[in-house]
């Protein structure tokens, strides 16, 4: 963890370091970013996205732009999904795969263009993601561009995010038609911004991509609009939290190169039916071995949380590992998502050791809250 003395100025940092700063919050190295992890309390500001709206940072994401006559057909190639069907302004989850069929990275892909798309992946894959993108452009009529320190990404997510971003003075078409997993072009006192309904927390919102240099003035307009809806500022602990609770996976947690979308729950990401070869195409085809783990929900009674790293157990066997773990802010007990045999996959008799005692667990089905059931 940094100190806020200690900041590494060699490092990169979002253009609201700043801002941050100013706020007090807490900030650590994520990534190789200095991020904010929270300003206060999480629990608050997890709370204040399930019930209003939560403002953060997400600078630190990585941002690869993919132009050229042949950029669909290229990301066809070089993603699971079929990108090459999006709509102008649509965007899709899709899965960057190695040629084994593990994950080399989960991210979303916006059509901002005819012959354009903006491809969003995780900080902690930017430079595995640009040079698997950049290698299979080979030979298409395509470029890769690396953008991350010339962009802010900026959220804000929960019930209240669509009066406030609405509220900010954008110059665009009406957000209240914008769907889900679609974006629109707008202009923000001068600047392009690309405004996407979409986000990491399961909660409604919206994700404002922008030039770093005008990032500081865009959130303090969202704060203004905010004051009279209750909104905070919120770091990457609440964001890990309320993304558990909508059963999202996080790359190196329930992703990683050593297990195939289907172990998951993904595979309907995986486009076999509707687009030719694609890298790892054949591997996810062959599916993974007969014993290899999957991934489920697990909930237990209490107030200790399993977390990461700790060893699932059935009847006294160890069959798993938790992959992430909290106490639920919104249900008021521990949930886990883990990867467990499949043959513990349904079974009744499962526990957690959490810190040498066996915590009883029930298999339960992901996603562990939707705003749907909360209304």
């Amino acid at each position: 963890m940094t100190a806020q003395g200690s900041i590494d100025r060699t490092a990169p940092v979002t253009p609201l370091l700043a801002v941050h700063e100013a706020a007090g919050a807490q900030l650590i190295d994520f990534a190789g970013w200095q991020m904010p992890v929270r300003y206060g309390s999480d629990l608050a500001e997890h709370q204040a996205v399930r019930e209003r709206a939560g403002l953060f940072d997400l600078s630190h994401m990585a941002e690869l732009r993919v132009s050229g006559p042949d950029a669909g057909a290229m990301l066809d190639h070089a993603l699971a999904g079929r990108l090459s069907a999006l709509e102008l302004w649509q965007a899709k989850y899709s899965l960057l795969l190695a040629e084994h069929g593990g994950i080399v990275d989960d991210l979303i892909v916006y059509r901002t263009g005819d012959a354009e798309f903006l491809v969003v992946a995780n900080a902690s894959n930017r430079h595995a993601a640009l040079d698997a993108l950049t290698e299979r452009a080979a030979g298409f009529d395509a470029t890769v561009v690396d953008e991350p320190e010339q962009t802010a990404l900026i959220a804000v997510q929960g019930p209240a995010a669509a009066a406030i971003v609405g509220a900010i003075g954008l110059e665009s078409e009406p957000l209240d038609g914008l769907r889900y997993y679609r974006s629109l072009p707008a202009v923000f006192e001068g600047e392009d911004v690309l405004v996407a309904r979409t986000g990491y927390t399961g909660e409604d919102g919206f994700e404002l991509y922008i030039a770093a240099h005008a990032a500081e003035d865009l959130w303090r307009a969202i704060e203004l609009a905010g004051e009279g809806h209750g909104l905070a500022r919120c770091g990457l602990a609440a964001r890990d939290t309320l993304r558990l609770e909508a059963g999202m996976p996080l790359y190196g947690h329930e992703l990683s190169l050593d297990v195939l979308p289907a172990q998951v729950g993904l595979g309907r990401v995986v486009a076999l039916k509707t687009k030719g070869d694609f890298v790892g195409r054949a591997a996810v085809e062959a599916g993974p071995a007969a014993d290899a783990p999957v991934l489920v929900g697990l909930t237990a009674e209490g107030r200790r949380a399993p977390r990461a790293g700790y060893p699932v157990l059935d009847s006294d066997r160890v069959v798993g590992s938790v992959t992430s773990g909290a106490l639920s802010p919104t249900l008021g007990h521990p949930i886990a998502m883990a990867l467990v045999e499949p043959g513990s996959a349904t079974s009744d008799s499962l526990s957690v050791d959490v810190r040498g005692t066996q915590l009883p667990a029930s298999v339960t089905a992901l996603p562990f809250y939707t705003r749907e059931a909360r209304a």
